[in-house]
């Protein structure tokens, strides 16, 4: 039996924290969860940030749209490194640098400043990508799916909890004595502080593999993995077609996720008539489903592969991400706020469940190249953020400029109500024409084959996989 296969974990007890693959999922997941809740943490602040700064709505929108762009650089490069060089070092040197864009965001004077570390925080948007190369490495196939899908989804969960914890470390520094006006900028450099002292505990406390860290295995000539014979180029990992379908896939979910998450207070507001803490407490209630949702999508992934073989997954796949699109089309329709809220639970339920299987699947493309095919379908998820921010930027843009123009002469209040409407309803069918291209990238994912060799391949590991564990090979 592969020493690799052997010493992988086949199940996952969260209160297991001694043994390095529990200890490494729950290292990594709290990594990944600081750097979403750094990433997304200026959002609660923007109000203050375009106040301080003299922002434009223009600079306000290329805000949101540079901290998704700065990602996609870093996703691509970020899972060859952790071929190279494991995902140990790769995530301390992430953590340790993306802390400085951080920290310097709440130092910026200038609306040119904002902007610049806005693209470079993103970068550290890439710990997505060694978190699931890392947790790939750790788990063995029978729960890989689902060991990946939760370790994202507790990661994920920062995005939406700064909406909580930010304002939090405001009123804490406010209780020091700084200026309110200030608490902003305190916040970013603590949190910031937080993400560069998680790489000093990254470091010191996690192994790139089960049975130890890739350089001291390599000198040490033990199999770490891949063997150097059997290395694949970067370029030779992404001509396989099916990782450019993943990639329009996690374009479809993730990167969909990334919108909603900075264009719904305003919807939710405008559409609903609800008062600003009101709509952000349902945002932070979507995000909160990043706790088990993310999880459900692996564990199902995992299931049918154990039913259906590697076919099972991505029909899992396909199902789930056409559900999304369904239920963010229907949802950009309804002006009822109870109807309104189900399918949006619908919506954060199947696009964290379409996550979680995507990364069911991403394992078994080339596992001689698992970091290099996250990094490019990770990249996927910010390039469909970017994409669907261009979108609804520019629909919303055209519909203020004509309700001001329609409602000129009736004062600001009046005018203002018209844009808040316009742009409500440009939001609708921004999210209605996306939600058709969710439902055709779903169909699309069907076109994932793999061939009879990896099949054998998979169901050999699985049976080394049960046979390691003592557990049944089928379900």
């Amino acid at each position: 039996m592969n020493n690799l296969i052997a010493s992988k974990a086949t199940k996952i007890n969260l209160r297991d924290f001694n043994s390095v693959p529990m200890r490494t999922f729950w290292i990594t997941s709290v990594a990944f969860f600081m750097c979403f809740f750094a990433w997304f943490g200026i959002v609660p602040f923007m109000p203050d940030v375009v106040k301080d700064l003299g922002l434009s709505p223009d600079q306000k929108w290329n805000s949101v749209i540079l901290a998704v762009t700065g990602t996609v650089f870093a996703r691509l490069a970020i899972g060859k490194l952790c071929d190279k060089i494991g995902p140990r070092l790769s995530y301390t040197w992430l953590l340790l640098l993306g802390a400085i864009p951080v920290i310097l965001c709440g130092l910026a004077q200038t609306p040119t400043q904002f902007l610049i570390c806005r693209f470079f925080i993103g970068f550290i948007g890439a710990s997505f990508v060694i978190t699931q190369v890392h947790t790939s490495l750790m788990f063995a196939s029978n729960v890989v799916g689902t060991a990946n899908a939760t370790s994202a989804g507790w990661g994920n969960l920062g995005g939406g909890a700064n909406r909580l914890g930010m304002p939090l470390i405001a009123a804490v520094v406010i209780s020091f004595g700084i200026a309110e006006t200030d608490a902003w900028r305190y916040s970013m450099v603590i949190a910031g502080t937080v993400c560069f002292l998680m790489g000093i505990v990254y470091y010191f406390f996690t192994k790139d593999t089960p049975n130890g860290n890739f350089k001291e295995l390599k000198e040490a000539g033990e199999f770490t993995g891949i063997k150097k014979k059997d290395e694949v180029s970067f370029l030779e990992a992404i001509k396989d077609y099916r990782v450019w379908i993943l990639f329009i896939v996690y374009a479809a979910c993730f990167g969909i996720e990334l919108t909603v998450y900075g264009t719904m207070d305003d919807y939710l507001q405008n559409t609903f008539q609800l008062d600003r803490i009101t709509a952000g407490n349902i945002v932070l209630s979507f995000a909160l489903m990043n706790i088990f949702a993310r999880t459900l999508g692996g564990f199902f992934g995992d299931k049918f592969g154990k039913m259906k073989g590697l076919g099972g997954r991505v029909l899992f796949l396909a199902g789930i991400l056409t559900v999304e699109g369904i239920m963010l089309a229907i949802f950009s329709s309804l002006t009822g706020l109870v109807i309104g809220i189900i399918f949006l639970v619908g919506f954060s339920l199947t696009v964290q469940m379409a996550e979680g299987a995507t990364f069911s699947v991403v394992p078994f493309i080339n596992k001689k190249a698992i970091g290099a095919v996250s990094g490019v379908v990770g990249a996927g998820g910010n390039v469909g953020a970017f994409l669907a921010a261009l979108l609804l930027k520019s629909m919303s843009a055209g519909a203020e400029q004509t309700a001001i123009a329609l409602n000129q002469g009736l004062g600001e209040s009046a005018v203002k109500a018209a844009q808040a409407a316009a742009a409500a309803a440009a939001v609708s069918s921004g999210y209605l024409l996306i939600g058709g291209a969710v439902v055709l990238c779903g169909l699309t994912a069907l076109a994932i084959k793999f061939s009879v060799e990896d099949e054998k391949v998979a169901e050999q590991e699985l049976e080394q996989t049960a046979e390691a564990a003592l557990i049944p090979v089928r379900s």
